[in-house]
């Protein structure tokens, strides 16, 4: 391109490819429209004040006063699902009896069927607790879930069934995960930060229920367990469902006889079978605590 004469008037055309220039320019974008800006690692901050923000307002113009929070693992299945991949690996077994790895599968779905039904049990409580606690319009005690497949699924549905709202804190992972069709979608959240999505689980509950899963459920267990503890989250019913699998994983008692924990730090815990054992558990401790809960 010849270099212009600056000195020279320039032509309408010439004058409108200068603007365009300026007008196309990232520099030109408003910072709060510019998503590569917004992006940049010096913006972390603003980042994660917007992820504090964002669903903080949203969920107070809903009206959302408190929440119980559900975890569990987001390999459970529903039983239907569990009971045909049994028979589907079954088959494939059958086929090839010296095959190893397809008699591995069948040992798989088979304890897939055996911890399916903490998908009915998770959807039972969600639909219970849902049901009397939002039945007139008060939004107290309302299910969130990390949004995912599984335990979270069910959780959702179970609220869903009843005609009642819940809530998802979805999350962005190497492997991306959907959220689950039965969020209310106006209170259906997606996180970068697992720090802020872990404040949201904590900043409006009043209950924590933890079903079967890995080490994302442990993960949220502990932190739970260790805010509790420490004071910097008020005492809340921590509900754990499936007695033989808790005892299995965290031997909480043999924590307490080495010192590691105090034996009232055990009492932090109630391990249930049922849903209506734990909505029983979280209903008898707020009524224990009238002052700070409304319960119907």
């Amino acid at each position: 391109m010849k270099p212009l004469d600056r000195h020279s008037d320039l032509t309408p055309e010439e004058k409108q490819k200068l603007l365009d220039r300026i007008l196309s320019s990232p520099a030109y974008v408003k910072a709060y429209e510019d998503v590569k800006f917004l992006q940049r690692r010096e913006l972390r901050p603003i980042r994660l004040q917007l992820e504090l923000l964002k669903p903080e307002m949203v969920l107070a113009e809903h009206k959302i006063k408190s929440t119980v929070v559900v975890f569990g693992s987001a390999r459970v299945m529903p039983p239907e699902q569990a009971r045909e991949e049994l028979a589907q690996a079954q088959a494939k077994a059958k086929a090839d009896p010296a095959d190893y790895d397809l008699a591995q599968e069948v040992n798989r779905a088979q304890m897939r069927v055996e911890f399916s039904h903490y998908y009915e049990e998770a959807r039972r409580f969600a639909a219970i607790i849902s049901r009397a606690q939002q039945s007139d319009k008060r939004l107290e005690f309302v299910i969130v879930t990390g949004g995912g497949p599984g335990i979270m699924e069910a959780a959702n549905r179970g609220a869903y069934e009843t005609g009642c709202r819940s809530i998802g804190l979805n999350i962005t992972l190497a492997h991306e995960q959907a959220p689950n069709p039965f969020i209310t979608p106006e209170l259906s959240f997606q996180f970068h930060y697992f720090a802020l999505r872990k404040m949201h689980f904590m900043m409006r509950a009043k209950a924590m229920v933890a079903f079967p899963g890995g080490f994302g459920t442990l993960d949220e267990l502990f932190e739970t367990l260790t805010l509790v503890q420490t004071t910097k989250k008020r005492h809340i019913p921590i509900v754990l469902f499936g007695r033989e699998f808790w005892k299995r994983v965290v031997d909480f008692d043999y924590l307490a006889e080495t010192g590691m924990i105090g034996w009232e730090d055990t009492r932090l815990i109630a391990i249930v079978e049922k849903a209506e054992e734990g909505w029983a558990h979280i209903r008898n401790f707020w009524k224990e605590h009238r002052s700070s809960s409304r319960m119907p």
